[in-house]
């Protein structure tokens, strides 16, 4: 598998700090129809922009989830990133310096994709090119549809040097580009068809490490989690909230490096879960 040495030249990581950006609902609803325009001459279908903001946005949202990892303008994506940044500052960026951390650790409910960190984790699927369903609810639909068509780009580059499908337990990284995080950190967790077998639990543990390995070479000093393998993937909310806790924990004990790290979840079961598993586990 290729290592960051490997593809760290056919992709740009070199993180550049976005400015504040505030546009007006006509502003947004402009570059609606310009990246609309864009996008439905490339499915050779006519535009037609008499729908709110709100509608367009969403058009938006799904034609990019269906569009293959095809070169783009310079113009597509300045607008895009106007747009895009500025929800995201819309939608309020959360700072996870104010956490509260015990041992490096701190736990928080809520959107992965508010969190400004050094980096997040995305639980990718094997081909890393992102959810192709449009509207899908799926985190890694989620990350990709709110960070910008660059992060399947450049998934896409990596893929093709790469040569073959991302195997579980390891990660590759990008930009974050429209997002409060500097990266993605992307994993690919274990799919489960039965109950997790001990090779699963060896490959969600994989991904933690993997990503963590990542970091650390990248120099970052928090990264966040979601929960990998769990929802789609059908590894039991439980036993993979024991495996992600014990992974981090023993890693950051058996390398001393001074990072922050964040398990962020969703939905209220995996935060109870988390709050004991962190509690119980040394």
């Amino acid at each position: 598998m290729l290592s960051l040495k490997d593809y760290k030249n056919v992709i740009d990581l070199k993180y550049v700090p976005k400015k504040v950006l505030v546009l007006s609902d006509s502003e947004k609803s402009a570059l609606c129809d310009e990246l609309l325009g864009t996008l439905l001459e490339e499915r050779n279908e006519i535009a037609a922009f008499s729908y709110p903001y709100k509608v367009k946005r969403d058009l938006i949202w799904g034609y990019m989830n269906q569009r293959l990892p095809n070169p783009v303008s310079a113009r597509f994506l300045e607008q895009q990133d106007r747009l895009f940044w500025a929800e995201t500052l819309e939608n309020g960026v959360i700072d996870s310096e104010r956490f509260d951390y015990k041992d490096g650790i701190a736990l928080w409910q809520g959107d992965i994709t508010r969190l400004k960190a050094d980096c997040i984790v995305n639980a990718a699927n094997s081909s890393l090119l992102g959810c192709f369903i449009p509207h899908h609810k799926c985190i890694d639909n989620v990350i990709h549809s709110r960070a910008g068509v660059q992060v399947r780009l450049d998934c896409s580059k990596i893929m093709g040097l790469q040569g073959e499908s991302e195997p579980a337990g390891c990660a590759k990284i990008t930009l974050a580009y429209n997002l409060p995080s500097k990266y993605i950190i992307h994993t690919v967790g274990p799919m489960i068809a039965l109950k997790p077998t001990e090779e699963d639990a060896r490959l969600l543990r994989g991904c933690y490490v993997s990503c963590l390995n990542l970091a650390k070479e990248m120099g970052l000093k928090s990264i966040a989690f979601c929960c990998i393998s769990t929802g789609v993937f059908g590894y039991p909310n439980d036993e993979a909230a024991a495996v992600a806790v014990g992974a981090v924990k023993h890693w950051l004990m058996e390398t001393g490096y001074d990072i922050k790290v964040i398990f962020d979840v969703f939905l209220d079961k995996d935060r109870i879960l988390y709050e004991d598993v962190l509690k119980n586990t040394r």
